[in-house]
């Protein structure tokens, strides 16, 4: 063992050899349920070994209500792995709509993490003019850059805070020059080929409302791909993958050589593959397509797969999505990244099973509906969404909630029931999905009514916050 390095690990090969997952954070969500409580950050216990395997074992409430706590990161991670004087003990929590980030201390006891700060919206608004934060990365430099959808008023602009990975005082803005994208999302850095890349979700005072098709074709939702040159921090390209695309997580295969990965798009449910030209600059071209449903007794005639969430596995051998409305958590192998292949599908939920309020009229990949899907005598609500990957790849983990605006709307009953998490086998051989019929945490049977559960990370970093440089 190397004595003298830092956080995560030197490669993501090396990665793959780190120990099995024990605890996941999971943050969980109350606004929008009717009940008045705060967003907590659930601690689950996922050994197998353990008596509470498969349990909350810890809850860590915030102090505010009304956050809706979304997608967290580290102050530090594998970008660090070579400064032995850094550890990565701190988790940076956004709160998409109040603009608050809290700092939860990981590292004094993994199993019960405790709050070490809270970074007010006021700071945020005053010292960089950004709100709705959402993605959070840290960086070589020891800093913590966490991307934003708009502008405190809610009006679309693309922009990225910087905080200090130590004080975690805001320091301003990552980005230079006047140009900015019309809107923000996520984002992946890879500084070998000096570049960032950032999507686009849509206009935040929209989307507070809910998904409303008579904003489509208004320019109210993403299309772009922002490149921004990394050096200088300037934004110089857009690529545009179709209006009201909505493109979301994005993600670079994980060799720091890589000059390519995957975007998933959810309103147009497909994926592209973006890329390095030989002139230098960046392109995008399709290579999945998940085709729409016709339907009826649902708000359109047709209905999206609805990708929200993708991730690449350490190995870039593999890709995986969840098609949140119709309930699928999909594999493909990737090893000729042009043209993805898919390897393993499971259904586990969704809005087109059997026996409810939506029929399936025209549909080009499947003969009939799916069962509802149940575990353990519970019937599953909402679909697929969040997804977190094993460091060995085997074991790929999913939650239900999108976003409690939307889940509202598509997925009611997940107001009622609440959300759950799961746990799906991976054949890293052949390929294939499986849901384990042992695991299974139930958001609804929260001490404080049921909840939200959303994006998931490990104590020791994962294939989705680790970037090596």
């Amino acid at each position: 063992k190397c004595g003298s390095c830092g956080p995560g690990y030197a490669s993501p090969l090396d990665a793959m050899k780190g120990p099995r997952e024990e605890i996941i954070y999971v943050p969980c969500i109350y606004r929008n349920t009717g009940r008045k409580l705060p967003d907590f950050l659930a601690t689950v216990d996922v050994d197998p070994k353990s008596p509470s395997y498969s349990q909350v074992i810890h809850r860590l409430p915030m102090p505010n209500e009304g956050d809706e706590l979304h997608h967290s990161g580290w102050n530090v991670c594998s970008s660090c792995h070579g400064d032995p004087g850094k550890a990565r003990d701190r988790l940076v929590l956004p709160s998409l709509i109040s603009a608050r980030i809290y700092i939860v201390d990981t590292g004094t006891q993994p199993r019960a993490p405790r709050l070490h700060k809270v970074v007010n919206p006021e700071d945020v608004f005053w010292k960089c003019g950004l709100g709705y934060p959402h993605t959070s990365h840290c960086l070589g430099s020891g800093e913590v850059m966490i991307s934003t959808l708009g502008d405190p008023a809610g009006n679309g602009r693309g922009g990225f805070i910087l905080l200090d990975a130590e004080t975690f005082e805001v320091k301003g803005t990552w980005e230079k020059g006047p140009e900015v994208p019309p809107m923000g999302y996520d984002f992946w850095y890879q500084p070998r080929h000096n570049v960032l890349i950032s999507t686009e979700w849509g206009i935040p005072k929209v989307l507070g409302y809910g998904f409303d098709p008579n904003d489509l074709g208004k320019g109210r939702y993403g299309r772009r791909l922002n490149v921004w040159d990394w050096s200088t921090h300037r934004y110089i390209q857009a690529i545009d993958v179709g209006e009201d695309s909505a493109p979301l997580e994005i993600r670079f295969l994980h060799n720091p050589n890589a000059s390519q990965g995957f975007v998933g798009c959810t309103i147009s449910s497909a994926i592209h593959r973006f890329y390095k030209t030989q002139r230098g600059d960046w392109a995008a071209e399709k290579v999945i397509q998940v085709p729409s449903k016709k339907v009826q007794g649902w708000l359109l005639p047709e209905m999206p797969g609805f990708i929200t969430d993708i991730l690449i596995s350490l190995d870039d051998r593999f890709l995986y999505f969840s098609n949140w409305l119709h309930g699928d958590v999909r594999q493909y192998d990737i090893s000729e990244p042009r043209s993805p292949r898919l390897v393993g599908q499971v259904f586990v939920g969704g809005r087109i099973t059997k026996g409810g309020p939506v029929r399936v009229c025209e549909d080009e990949e499947l003969q009939s509906q799916p069962e509802p899907f149940v575990i353990q005598g519970r019937t599953v609500a909402g679909g697929p969404q969040m997804l977190q990957l094993s460091l060995d790849g085997r074991r790929l983990y999913v939650t239900t909630s999108l976003y409690s605006a939307w889940d509202r709307e598509f997925y009611p009953e997940l107001i009622r029931d609440g959300s759950v998490m799961l746990q799906l086998d991976v054949d890293t051989d052949k390929g294939g999905l499986a849901v384990n019929p042992k695991f299974l945490v139930d958001f609804g049977k929260e001490p404080g009514g049921p909840c939200l559960a959303h994006e998931m990370r490990y104590p020791g970093g994962d294939c989705t916050s680790d970037i090596w440089l």
